[in-house]
């Protein structure tokens, strides 16, 4: 059986809830909330387990909400290995209008990490026995960690035989690919600000997808195309 490593560096736990309808400056009662683990690498891993596989999880927990998070994990019995941080584990807010069925998102920002905060990731795949088959880092950098975050990451496991897989945006996906990455996930607006915006047409992203594989920023390229489905590309 493949080795699985999931990470996700700005975890949450998503508080959701609902009520009959949105008003402002008006004290609304909601219906009981509802608490689920959230984060990029926190999706994969649950993803892994429903299909049948195993997967490890790294995150930072700190603070109350890093305890909560961590029971969260325990509830869904997701293999997890939280790694300390001093600050407290962010917290998003999604909120039903029941009459119109809109959902209204508040994401906050997550903990500042100090460099020897996130440089302990990099050092655990570096040290991880046994070394994982694929490297699966999925979700935005909270404040403190540099762009170049999950290309560092993705030097790391080279250095011990990973696949490195990355789903981000934004200029940490640039750094990635400079690195070099086995597989990326971009949605169709993502790639078109990774390459350029006046690319608009089916032909036209495929062929810009073709030159992403075939300069070796990344082997497999999969784009989300939403109603449309998902083209992916491979040497």
């Amino acid at each position: 059986m493949q080795n699985i490593v999931t990470m996700t560096m700005n975890p949450a736990i998503d508080k959701s809830s609902s009520v009959a309808h949105v008003v402002p400056e008006r004290k609304l009662y909601c219906q009981p909330p509802r608490y689920e683990a959230g984060g990029g690498g926190v999706n994969v891993c649950r993803a892994t387990k429903k299909l049948g596989g195993d997967s490890e999880l790294l995150y930072p927990a700190g603070g109350l909400t890093g305890q909560r998070l961590q029971a969260l994990l325990d509830k869904e019995d997701l293999f997890h290995r939280p790694l300390p941080i001093a600050g407290a584990v962010r917290e998003s807010l999604v909120v039903l209008e029941e009459e119109t069925g809109l959902q209204y998102r508040f994401g906050m920002p997550g903990p500042h990490l100090q460099k020897n905060e996130w440089r302990q990731f990099l050092e655990e795949i570096e040290n991880i026995d046994p070394p994982p088959d694929f490297l699966v880092a999925s979700g935005s950098l909270p404040p403190g960690v540099p762009d170049d975050f999950y290309a560092q990451l993705a030097r790391a496991g080279k250095k011990c035989g990973a696949k490195t897989i990355v789903d981000v945006a934004g200029k940490a996906l640039e750094e990635a690919l400079k690195e070099g990455v086995f597989l990326i996930k971009p949605n169709v607006r993502e790639f078109r600000e990774l390459v350029g915006e006046d690319v608009k047409e089916e032909s036209q992203i495929k062929a810009e997808a073709q030159e992403m594989v075939k300069s070796g920023r990344c082997e497999i390229l999969v784009i989300s195309l939403g109603a449309a489905g998902a083209l992916m590309v491979s040497e």
